[in-house]
């Protein structure tokens, strides 16, 4: 097929920690796919390859980095001089839009790449290409205003906006958080910020869902709950709680679990959860590998409360007991405030997770999931209609 007759995507994620970034990354090229369109992600992830991409959809694995303190990235597993490790990378996402050369160019969350690594070819695509689009996807939530401002200051970023970025997608619904607002955004780059909606999952039919609740054991009258922390990096202390509350149960609690700790969980404290979890007849797993089964399958799901967990545990239509972090960034706290006012979730605050609370707010929630489901069968994902719309109209223009 000639280069011309197709509408090649690129998209950048950076991916220094956890699964959140390449999942919703993925998740976004899944749903773009179309006769003639080719899409290329450039992640840092060092899981990409554990997912199974579709014809048409192909990954550049670039060095991954991982963040030591606010200003420092080491790399992930080569062990250079950290200035090497930025300098390939930056290398090979110019060269890969130089070569690929896309009409569109998405960049997911850090709108100058890490350490400024996207900004040459945000240039060049600008002095080369300028039919080019380049668009920056922001999660409905950054994190609390005062520290977005402050960080957009001083990296220039309001400039680079205005300037660099043809468009910007909320993947949010204003109602439930306004960033321009929130982050003091002057009126020439509001203009160009579509608010796209909540980004949808795949649905599982209803025999995929009877099949894993088979696999688990659970029987029509029982009830399932899925415990998982995302990437799992920052995850221990919720399982933790978790399997205290399972263990100090003076009969067995009138549910199955399953728990999943993520791939970033530090292999010792995996390995502690996993050893207690045996000897209740739990299972445990550090990665699985397809989460829109089993949160489907789930009667409640515990987790924490990152963009893209949330996203896919309420496109099934489950019900969430959300424990937000709160460090490094409130970004997760903000958004279970948000969803709670909306009826979507419950939440435990950080500081007030315990093996008790955790297990009132669990009973509660299977003894009366209704308002919850009420609300969650009413919330609508928009996110990929609204950006089929937009590159609909980019091609329009373009023939």
């Amino acid at each position: 097929m000639a280069r011309n007759s197709t509408y090649n995507i690129m998209m950048y994620s950076h991916d220094t920690y956890g699964l959140g970034h390449i999942r919703r990354t993925m998740a976004i090229a899944a749903h773009l796919l179309a006769p003639r369109v080719n899409i290329l992600i450039l992640t840092g992830s060092p899981i990409a390859g554990r997912f199974s991409f579709p014809e048409q959809i192909d990954f550049v694995r670039i060095p991954g980095m991982i963040k030591k303190t606010n200003d420092e990235y080491l790399p992930l597993s080569i062990k250079i001089n950290p200035r090497h490790a930025l300098d390939i990378r930056k290398n090979i996402i110019t060269a890969t839009a130089k070569t690929f050369q896309p009409q569109l160019f998405i960049v997911d969350k850090e709108p100058l790449g890490l350490r400024k690594e996207v900004l040459p070819t945000l240039k060049w695509l600008q002095r080369s290409r300028p039919d080019t689009r380049a668009i920056l996807g922001l999660r409905d939530i950054m994190d609390d205003a005062a520290t977005v401002k402050k960080d957009w200051q001083d990296k220039g970023v309001y400039e680079i906006l205005q300037n660099l970025y043809s468009e910007i997608w909320v993947y949010g619904n204003r109602e439930f958080y306004d960033p321009i607002s929130e982050y003091d955004i002057a009126q020439p780059i509001s203009n160009k910020m579509y608010f796209t909606g909540y980004i949808p999952r795949k649905t599982p039919g209803p025999e995929a869902v009877h099949h894993i609740r088979k696999e688990f054991g659970v029987h029509p009258e029982e009830k399932l709950v899925v415990v998982t922390t995302g990437g799992g990096g920052d995850g221990y202390l919720v399982m933790r709680n978790y399997v205290t509350m399972l263990e100090s149960a003076a009969k067995p609690l009138p549910f199955k679990s399953v728990l999943i700790t993520g791939p970033f969980m530090p292999k010792n404290k995996r390995r502690k959860i996993f050893k207690r979890a045996r000897k209740l007849g739990v299972r445990g797993y550090h990665f699985y590998r397809q989460m829109e089964k089993i949160f489907a399958a789930a009667d409640l799901v515990v987790c924490m409360g990152g963009y893209n967990t949330l996203c896919e545990i309420l496109n099934q239509g489950t019900p969430s007991l959300v424990i937000p972090r709160e460090t490094p960034r409130k970004e997760q706290l903000i958004r279970a405030k948000a969803f709670k006012q909306h009826n979507l979730v419950d939440y435990i605050p950080w500081a007030e997770l315990g093996p008790t609370l955790l297990q009132d707010k669990i009973f509660a929630f299977l003894e009366n999931s209704e308002p919850y489901l009420d609300a969650i069968s009413q919330f609508r994902f928009t996110g990929i209609e609204t950006m089929q719309k937009r590159i609909h109209e980019f091609r329009s223009k373009r023939s």
